[in-house]
Formats: C-alpha cells, sequence, structure tokens
C-alpha cells in the first residue's frame, strides 16, 4: 500500500514524504516521537483546554518545525513515519496555513 506524508507550510510551500520503502513505526512509537518533538520544539496546545488530539500533535509539530527541519532529510523522514503510525493512516495531508490535517 502506499503511503505518503505532505505538509504544506505556506501557499507556494509544500513538502511530500512517500514512505515507501521506509521503515514501518509503530502505533506508540509514533506517539512517543510526536511527544518527544512536542515537548523540545515548545509547541503549546491549540485547544484552551489544554487537550493535545493526534491530529493537533502532527500540526503544530509541523508548524515549529517550519521549513529548516522539513528540510532535513533524517527529521523529515521520522516525522513522516511517526505521523503515519500515530495517525494510523497511510496518507497523510498536514496544511499549516490552513490549520488542517487530513487523510
Amino acid at each position: 500500500m502506499h503511503s505518503e506524508v505532505s505538509v504544506k507550510l505556506t501557499g507556494d510551500q509544500e513538502f511530500r514524504f512517500d514512505l515507501e520503502g521506509a521503515e514501518p513505526m509503530g502505533h506508540e512509537a509514533g506517539r512517543r516521537w510526536l511527544d518527544e518533538q512536542f515537548i523540545s520544539l515548545d509547541c503549546e496546545p491549540l485547544r484552551a483546554s489544554g487537550k493535545v488530539l493526534l491530529a493537533d500533535k502532527v500540526l503544530t509539530v509541523a508548524r515549529a518545525a517550519g521549513a529548516p527541519l522539513m528540510q532535513d532529510a533524517a527529521w523529515s523522514r521520522d516525522f513522516a513515519r511517526a505521523a503515519s503510525a500515530a495517525l494510523a493512516k497511510p496518507i497523510v495531508r498536514v496544511d499549516v496555513p490552513g490549520m488542517a490535517v487530513t487523510f
């Protein structure tokens, strides 16, 4: 099955990560990786309640990472693997300006 993660940072800046041939990451490992990045990148919850949904975490980590980390081959590969695993979806689209994650 084809697996891909795309991240749109601005109107004309989009990154696509094809996960074909990449070692799959387990669901819990993906959640842990995103948790670690959420903390290390000083992300803030999107909701006033402080509750952070997995999709929110993917979105805020992508936003905090920006182009510098998305251009880092090792980091972006791990981000894509973690997002796909944590959300349990083969196709993930992250739209930072639109504040949306779709599958």
